[in-house]
């Protein structure tokens, strides 16, 4: 519920959600708005805070204990995202941070899963949730869920061995499969069942705005310039991916515009000229190229099969790109802190319209792996936050994605289309990902196996 005066939002949480019962954490208790003050107030004073995040607000309060109240110091269109939905909004009890929340062993929550065992590197293992609040109503009769008593979520980094487990029916669903394995999959496992959807990531190489040489836009436009974007979108893609589609998603009716309908220098950096990146290396004061490292997550088998692609389209115009792969924590560790290199390859969720611009582009923030710094860009920014009507910032962003686009902070690449698949035992099923901020539990609770069906398939 919404409030002018005081500037303020009101949330009536579930009554009788609870947590079940966790041996030397904490016994099994309701759900209250304590638990969100003490969450939101503990994420606002963490010293790992994104700067800026919470700034329009300026207290959260419960009024009692189904009753939560959220006073703004000014609105921001972000609300929502930032203490509702996103990444950042997790309500965790203080029993678990009292126990010490690094250890999996510890960890409590109101889903319909607990978390009973944890292999780093190889699985995570849940239990159904005996107190679990939802049902689901299948022909006009609800059940409680979830329907499983079990669900193992496997780690396997191979992607060979991912289709393998998915082909001989070790693994029941497999929810991110690149295109080009799509066609021999369904010819060896013909009984799967399918869905396409276009990738919520965005991938790209960040190049850094604040060291040489690509603080010289110059030399940004030109590396965008020597990638053959509809070649790897043929080659790499078996043509199953778009050209254009980030930093906004094409779903996001209003925000998105299609890239005929971009400015001039926009439209010109997804166009193949090695010529002209030549000619602007050599404006620039490179007319013998330059070589700079470019880091990579060695656990994204996308990124290690695409980086020689971009390797030798850089060399083509005499730039060199050191390649240098890393595990995941330190990769992330290293753009969360600006340690990482001149080039940074990577994929980052497109999230929605607002946050997409602000978290990528806006000067200091966390997930900005460009360095990209621009004051008027971040007072537009700033317009946006505080607009309340929606078909405004629809303009706002739009004009500033083209902006950004323009600016070539990053050497855009295409957003892949991705395909999950499962066998027919799996049902109420349908390829869903996830609710909210990637939150697949509601969807798995609602997961159950046809074993007579598995038994007469042969597994």
């Amino acid at each position: 519920e919404w409030s002018d005066d005081p500037l303020s939002v009101t949330f009536h949480l579930r009554k009788g959600i609870m947590y079940p019962d966790k041996p030397g954490v904490m016994k099994s208790r309701e759900f209250t708005a304590d638990d969100v003050v003490f969450s939101f107030n503990r994420m606002r004073s963490s010293p790992k805070n994104i700067a800026t995040y919470y700034d329009f607000l300026d207290r959260v309060e419960a009024k009692d204990k189904h009753t939560v109240v959220f006073y703004f110091k000014e609105f921001n269109a972000e609300w929502d995202y930032r203490i509702a939905w996103g990444f950042y909004t997790p309500v965790v009890p203080k029993e678990v941070i009292d126990a010490g929340p690094a250890n999996w062993k510890n960890v409590n929550g109101t889903g319909p899963f607990m978390l009973t065992d944890f292999v780093q590197g190889n699985s995570n293992t849940y239990s159904k949730n005996p107190v679990y609040w939802d049902k689901e109503k299948l022909d006009g009769v609800e059940y409680k869920i979830p329907f499983v008593d079990k669900l193992v979520y496997r780690t396997i980094k191979d992607e060979t061995t991912q289709h393998a487990a998915l082909r001989t029916a070790k693994i029941d669903i497999l929810e991110l499969i690149n295109a080009r394995y799509v066609p021999e999959l369904k010819k060896s496992a013909p009984a799967l069942k399918w869905n396409k959807r276009l990738s919520v990531l965005g991938t790209y190489v960040a190049l850094r705005n604040d060291v040489k040489p690509f603080d010289d836009i110059r030399v940004r436009r030109a590396i965008n310039m020597a990638v053959n974007r509809k070649e790897i979108i043929e080659a790499h893609y078996q043509g199953e991916a778009e050209l254009f589609a980030f930093p906004m998603h094409p779903d996001w009716s209003g925000y998105y515009e299609t890239l005929d309908k971009l400015p001039p220098e926009a439209r010109e950096l997804f166009e193949y000229n090695p010529e002209k990146a030549k000619k602007l290396l050599a404006e620039a004061g490179y007319p013998k190229g330059f070589t700079f490292p470019m880091e990579y997550c060695a656990c994204a088998p996308d990124h290690v099969d695409m980086a020689p692609l971009l390797v030798a389209y850089f060399e083509a115009i005499g730039v060199k790109a050191e390649l240098k792969p890393m595990e995941y924590s330190a990769f992330l560790s290293a753009m969360t802190t600006k340690k990482h290199s001149a080039g940074y390859f990577m994929s980052q969720s497109h999230t929605n319209p607002t946050t997409s611009i602000r978290k990528q582009f806006v000067t200091g923030q966390t997930w900005n792996p460009s360095m990209h710094a621009d004051a008027a860009f971040d007072a537009k920014m700033d317009e946006v936050y505080k607009t309340k009507d929606e078909a405004k910032r629809q303009a706002m962003i739009r004009e500033l994605t083209a902006r950004a686009v323009a600016d070539a902070p990053y050497v855009w690449l295409p957003t892949a289309y991705v395909y999950s698949a499962w066998w027919p035992w799996v049902k109420n099923y349908d390829g869903e990902l996830s609710v909210g901020s990637i939150r697949p539990g509601p969807i798995y609770a609602r997961i159950w196996l046809d074993q007579e069906m598995k038994k007469k398939m042969g597994y």
